[in-house]
C-alpha cells in the first residue's frame, strides 16, 4: 500500500457560513463547530441543567438552544442580557429566531449534537448512581475538609 502524507491532502476545517435576513440584520450561522467549541457546549448545558442531581429536560433543551445561539451566530450580547438567560431563551424563542437559525444550520450537525447531548447526559446518570461515583465523591470531600482544617490550624489563608 502506498503511503501518502497527510500534508499533501491539503486539508482545511470547514468554514462555512449561511447568512439570513432577521430584522433587517444579517445573521451568520456557522455550518461546522470544531470539537472544542461542541464539547463545551454539550458539557456547559449539561451543567447549566443540572438541578439536585437530575437533568432537567426543559432546560436540557433551552440551555442548548441558547448554547447554539452564542457559538454558531454572529450575535453579540451584552453581560446584563445574558445575566438572565431564562428571559433571553424566552424572547430568542418566541419570537421565532431560533427557529429561524436551526433552517440554517446543518441537519446532520444539529442531530448529532443533540444525539451527544443525551447520549452523554445519560452515561453521567448512569456513573453517578454507581459506587465508585459515591466513594469519589464521598473522599473528595473529606479531602476537601481536611485540606480546609489543615489551612486553618496552619494560620494560612484556605485555597
Amino acid at each position: 500500500m502506498a503511503k501518502v502524507s497527510y500534508a499533501s491532502l491539503k486539508l482545511k476545517t470547514k468554514t462555512d457560513v449561511k447568512t439570513f435576513d432577521y430584522e433587517g440584520s444579517t445573521i451568520e450561522v456557522l455550518q461546522y463547530l470544531p470539537f472544542e467549541d461542541k464539547y463545551s457546549l454539550i458539557m456547559i448545558t449539561l451543567q447549566n441543567a443540572l438541578e439536585e442531581g437530575i437533568y432537567n429536560p426543559l432546560r436540557l433543551d433551552m440551555y442548548f438552544h441558547l448554547f447554539l445561539v452564542y457559538l454558531y451566530t454572529n450575535i453579540t450580547f451584552t453581560d446584563k442580557q445574558r445575566e438572565d438567560e431564562l428571559k433571553l431563551y424566552d424572547t430568542l424563542h418566541s419570537s421565532g429566531f431560533i427557529a429561524k437559525m436551526l433552517e440554517h444550520i446543518s441537519e446532520v450537525e444539529y442531530n448529532t449534537l443533540y444525539i451527544y447531548l443525551e447520549e452523554t447526559a445519560e452515561c453521567l446518570v448512569e456513573y453517578k448512581n454507581t459506587l465508585k461515583y459515591f466513594v469519589q465523591n464521598l473522599l473528595g470531600k473529606i479531602l476537601h475538609k481536611y485540606k480546609r482544617n489543615w489551612y486553618l490550624t496552619k494560620g494560612l489563608p484556605i485555597r
